[in-house]
């Protein structure tokens, strides 16, 4: 046997034990396919999908597009945080963390095949339009919203500064109604303050880059308005402030808390759980706090708000916040855009839960404002028969009665927070700052 033939020799026995192995391994039916979790063999169905479209569709198709959407609808399936950013919306959401875009000022998610407003910013064309947390939009200049994608809807509100968009408005326990609003260039200021007489007032609305720089600024700066010995607590207030970056949140936190947990993150692998804790020092001296909160608070401001009420260095007012509490990774796909992926959730350190829950505030105050309403008169002491009058010897005469034409003030309720009234009257702020006082008060006397 020449040297060739037993190569060939060799080749024909090694084909025939590789035949007999494929032949010897069970059979894959299309049953087992269409039921196989196997990713590489589902990859069949993407790929029979795509040539089916590229090759049948009624018109031309973009490769691109049609990727990017696949990978948006696999994302934006899981829940209404995640999804794919291509390029542009990238570039977007990397300049509105450093606190200025251009669009209408509002934060939104998606639900159910609609637009959900998690929150109005201040000072935005939302904002003055009175948008609220809750509302649905339902239609982009007379386009439903139906079939879009998040980043497709938010593409639509964005555009040139100065033009006009309409929006149609879905609200509880009102029919649907338009809005027109203007677009506008979206300079955020991240922190703002004030002296309110003997109690400092900061508002927090979005935690940016230098969220927790401003606030160490405002503590400082309100300690000086007002006087280190009068100053009596402060207010931070969160009021539909739709969150941002989580460093900022530990920041603020940290700014306040002299040691312990501040919150901690926990994804579905155990090893993963990072924990994020206070250092020393508080920059308000142990004054009292009072964190104002309502329905859009979200995300970073839960944790400010959960984090000190667990640990009872303030006291939470407000309303019940928004319950987003789930992890946002973003990793870049350079040249592409990329993906937005929840991977964890946020705990309070007292070890619950924010997600889907929010924070219950210690004091529910209602949205409300003071209404005027016609003193009810003709019950009082004058108008009972045979009254004597308030000076000796007299009888009660037509001129001692209370002739009112003043009205009195009878607080209202009212969910709708109408700008047009009344702007500069603020219950749930006066209603924390009065708990504030008290709280003062109390320590002062122990």
């Amino acid at each position: 046997m020449t040297r060739f033939t037993k190569w060939m020799t060799g080749v024909a026995i090694l084909a025939l034990s590789i035949s007999t192995a494929v032949t010897a391994a069970p059979k894959v039916t299309k049953e087992d396919i269409s039921k196989t979790e196997d990713p590489y063999l589902l990859m069949e169905l993407f790929g029979a999908a795509f040539d089916t479209i590229k090759s049948e569709y009624v018109e031309e198709t973009d490769n691109k597009k049609l990727i990017e959407t696949a990978i948006n609808g696999m994302l934006s399936s899981l829940d209404p945080h995640s999804g794919f950013m291509d390029a542009e919306s990238y570039a977007e959401m990397e300049t509105q963390t450093k606190g200025e875009f251009g669009g209408l000022g509002l934060e939104v998610s998606s639900d159910n095949g609609l637009v959900r407003i998690m929150s109005p910013i201040d000072d935005t064309p939302a904002y003055k339009a009175n948008l609220q947390t809750g509302d649905y939009i339902t239609h982009i200049d007379g386009l439903s919203v139906i079939g879009l994608s998040l980043n497709d809807a938010v593409k639509k509100m964005r555009g040139k500064p100065n033009t006009k968009i309409t929006l149609t408005i879905s609200r509880k326990n009102q029919d649907p109604f338009d809005v027109v609003l203007t677009r506008a260039i979206i300079k955020i200021q991240p922190v703002k303050y004030e002296a309110k007489g003997d109690i400092g007032y900061i508002r927090i609305v979005t935690f940016s880059e230098t969220t927790t720089e401003m606030v160490e600024k405002a503590v400082k700066e309100l300690y000086q308005k007002i006087g280190k010995d009068k100053i009596k607590g402060f207010v931070l207030d969160v009021r539909n402030n739709p969150g941002g970056l989580l460093d900022q949140a530990v920041g603020v936190c940290d700014l306040f808390m002299e040691s312990g947990e501040i919150v901690s993150t926990r994804s579905r692998i155990p090893e993963d759980t990072m924990r994020f804790s206070a250092t020393k020092g508080d920059v308000a001296n142990g004054l009292p706090l009072v964190v104002l909160i309502n329905e859009g608070s979200a995300s970073a401001s839960e944790i400010v708000s959960g984090a000190l009420q667990d640990h009872h260095r303030a006291l939470v007012v407000g309303l019940k916040s928004f319950g987003k509490g789930s992890v946002q990774t973003i990793k870049q796909i350079p040249g592409f855009g990329g993906i937005r992926m929840t991977t964890a959730r946020y705990y309070t350190p007292s070890g619950k839960s924010i997600q889907a829950k929010g924070i219950t505030p210690d004091i529910v105050i209602p949205r409300a404002k003071i209404e005027e309403l016609p003193v009810i008169t003709g019950f009082g002491e004058e108008n009972l028969p045979q009254a004597i009058s308030s000076e000796v010897g007299k009888k009660a005469s037509e001129t001692d009665k209370i002739k009112s034409t003043k009205v009195g003030a009878s607080l209202r309720q009212n969910g709708n927070d109408d700008k047009s009234e009344d702007e500069k009257t603020d219950y749930q702020l006066d209603r924390a700052i009065d708990i504030l006082h008290a709280v003062a008060l109390t320590q002062a006397k122990n």
